[in-house]
């Protein structure tokens, strides 16, 4: 692990600003770049410390908040913790927001934090790796489709509806992207239930795209996420081992 710098900024989009935290060791030097999405409690401190770990084993990590055009993070008052009794309430309010972000406006968003990084001096020439948890993990997949020329890798950490009826589902997506993918599954995730996993990973041979599908049993949705209740310190350190090992294969 090398020493991180963390910083606050502001990115343009073609639809306005966009508040973002962007976390890289701190040398002086290019790194390969991420783009990580944010679960829908969105841009917080936990968000944050995620993002400095990752660009302490040498990455350069933009995480935005990609609910911005409902205002800056946070988009609603959170508690250090959240716990059971909380989160419906929290989730209430966020989700209609979290809605309001159509699969085109989040791709032409992904086009702008793609375009940062790559003028960015302190992101090296070469692949971008993206990941996500929750609703991100589906950004992160959408993004791996819809920028394939860009995107070396991409992973979606307890990620839900993967598998939909509409046509643009990111299952029926999978084909398009040229990066190694991988899906970390909990196995008491509602929003992914065994029967979607497996339609997922038919559609992940068909296209015969690199991946991993992987469940993490005893692990609920969120397990990744060290302010709730859902944090599971075992499957956590699961996921880190898998993300690092991905990206150190692709990126």
């Amino acid at each position: 692990m090398t020493s991180v710098q963390g910083t606050h900024l502001d990115l343009p989009t073609p639809d306005g600003v966009a508040d973002a935290y962007l976390a890289h060791p701190d040398d002086g030097r290019p790194h390969p770049g991420v783009l990580l999405y944010m679960d829908v409690f969105g841009l917080r401190p936990a968000l944050e410390e995620a993002a400095g770990r990752l660009a302490g084993h040498g990455y350069t990590v933009l995480v935005p908040n990609v609910m911005y055009r409902a205002g800056r993070a946070p988009l609603v008052d959170l508690p250090g913790f959240i716990d059971p009794a909380e989160r419906p309430e929290i989730i209430e309010r966020l989700l209609p927001l979290a809605q309001a972000l159509t699969p085109d406006l989040a791709m032409r968003d992904a086009g702008a934090y793609l375009d940062w990084l790559a003028a960015s001096p302190l992101v090296a020439d070469g692949p971008i790796g993206t990941a996500g948890y929750c609703m991100g993990g589906v950004l992160a997949v959408r993004t791996a489709a819809a920028h394939s020329d860009r995107i070396g890798a991409a992973a979606a950490f307890h990620a839900g509806r993967l598998v939909t009826e509409a046509e643009d589902s990111p299952h029926r997506l999978v084909g398009r992207s040229r990066a190694e993918l991988y899906f970390g599954h909990a196995d008491q995730d509602h929003s992914m239930p065994a029967d979607q996993i497996a339609v997922l990973e038919r559609a992940l041979e068909a296209a015969g795209v690199p991946y991993r599908s992987e469940l993490y049993e005893g692990a609920q949705h969120g397990y990744t996420q060290s302010d709730t209740a859902a944090y599971n310190a075992e499957a956590d350190q699961r996921h880190w081992r898998s993300l690092l090992e991905l990206f150190e294969r692709r990126l």
